[in-house]
């Protein structure tokens, strides 16, 4: 048992625990705390893009320098410390300027992180012969305990909470990063052999390639459409009367339905190719966000938020395996950023488009994401056509 905790697998897993701690916290409270400051709702869609749309720019450079360090440890060790000192300033912001300002300064480090543990967790698992999954289901577990934790404290103390709770988070992941393993190193026991195409990418030109950049835009319409209830959600919840109390409950079923899909998306990923998952993930996301946009009820939202294993984890993780089988280990970090790249420039059209709608159509508004999960479904649909599925 010692050994097994001490593996690359669990301090991998142990990372992922503590970095989705974040946005557990300001999933649920941010858009309630900006509004207690008197930031209308299109400010708080801007405060939301804002580092976001400048992560457009800086992801495909983390990514690189990412690929070219020794390990890709030691680019996440540095984002993580530097993540953990931001929130601090979140004790002076004030009105919208300091918050657009303080705001993009905490979550550029955050948003630096995704793509480079990905790539680096998905060859470290492949290379040993585990289970990607398993070690990223760790992240979900901590979103679910971050979720319940920040939910009771707001019930208990209010909206004053969730700065003090951001800080920690953070302070948390940057201490667990001191222990993450070397990716590159080698397998004890000897490399499983790699599963990549024979045509795997190795340069990003050849990643634009028609049927690859139509699944990466599909898949990142779908995913965007989940940002805009990430932004607005519990804000929207507690506007159409759904319980303050209640709303801890609701979000944590999203992630929890997600455990059940990582545990067994192995099984899954054996018997469909990527493409074909992320397809019915795209349909499953205009079924979900159609039934939002008419939700009136706690239980109906509740239901809802069971599709997210369909449209978020299969969606995640089709994604993560689509560029792992198509891509090789000299591009992993860039080619997973570069992806990440178009998600952030979907959500970023997403959070300043939405919180106008919002504004004039209340829940109605969730009509756009369903339209975007469509437009995702043609995308991945015209991507299939093209190329024919080998895996």
């Amino acid at each position: 048992m010692p050994a097994r905790f001490a593996s690359p697998e669990m301090r991998t897993a142990l990372f992922y625990f503590s970095t989705f701690m974040t946005p557990a916290a300001s999933t649920m409270l941010l858009s309630i705390w900006l509004d207690s400051r008197g930031v209308s709702e299109s400010e708080i869609g801007i405060i939301n893009a804002a580092p976001i749309f400048l992560m457009i720019v800086l992801n495909l450079v983390v990514g690189r320098i990412a690929d070219r360090a020794k390990d890709w440890r030691s680019v996440l060790v540095v984002i993580s410390l530097i993540a953990a000192a931001m929130p601090f300033g979140l004790f002076w912001v004030s009105g919208f300027w300091s918050s657009l300002v303080i705001w993009s300064l905490c979550m550029i480090p955050f948003l630096s992180l995704e793509p480079v543990i990905d790539a680096a967790a998905t060859r470290m698992t492949r290379r040993r012969g585990t289970d990607f999954a398993r070690v990223r289901i760790w992240g979900s577990v901590g979103f679910i305990l971050a979720t319940w934790l920040t939910g009771l404290f707001y019930g208990w103390i209010g909206i004053a909470v969730f700065v003090p709770i951001f800080i920690l988070v953070n302070i948390f992941r940057g201490l667990v990063s001191l222990q993450l393993p070397y990716f590159r190193a080698p397998n004890p026991e000897g490399d499983v052999p790699q599963t990549v195409n024979a045509d795997a990418a190795q340069t990003m030109r050849q990643v634009l390639k028609p049927w690859f950049l139509l699944t990466l835009v599909g898949t990142a319409l779908l995913q965007a459409s989940h940002f805009v209830l990430m932004a607005f959600g519990a804000l929207m919840w507690v506007r159409i009367g759904i319980p303050e109390g209640s709303i801890g409950f609701i979000w944590s079923i999203a992630p929890i339905c997600e455990l059940a899909t990582m545990f067994f998306f192995a099984r899954i990923a054996r018997r469909f190719s990527a493409r074909h998952l992320l397809l019915v993930a795209c349909i499953a996301g205009v079924v979900r966000w159609t039934g939002v946009a008419f939700a009136t009820e706690a239980w109906q939202m509740a239901l809802l938020q069971v599709l997210h294993m369909v449209t978020f984890a299969v969606s995640y993780l089709g994604i993560v395996n689509f560029i792992a089988n198509w891509t090789t280990d000299e591009i992993a970090a860039e080619a997973q950023s570069f992806y990440v790249v178009l998600r952030q420039s979907a959500n970023v059209v997403a959070l300043v488009t939405f919180g106008p709608l919002v504004a004039v159509f209340g829940m109605r508004a969730f009509l756009g994401a369903a339209g975007a999960a469509a437009l995702g479904a043609v995308l991945v649909g015209i991507s299939l056509a093209i190329k024919e599925i080998k895996r």
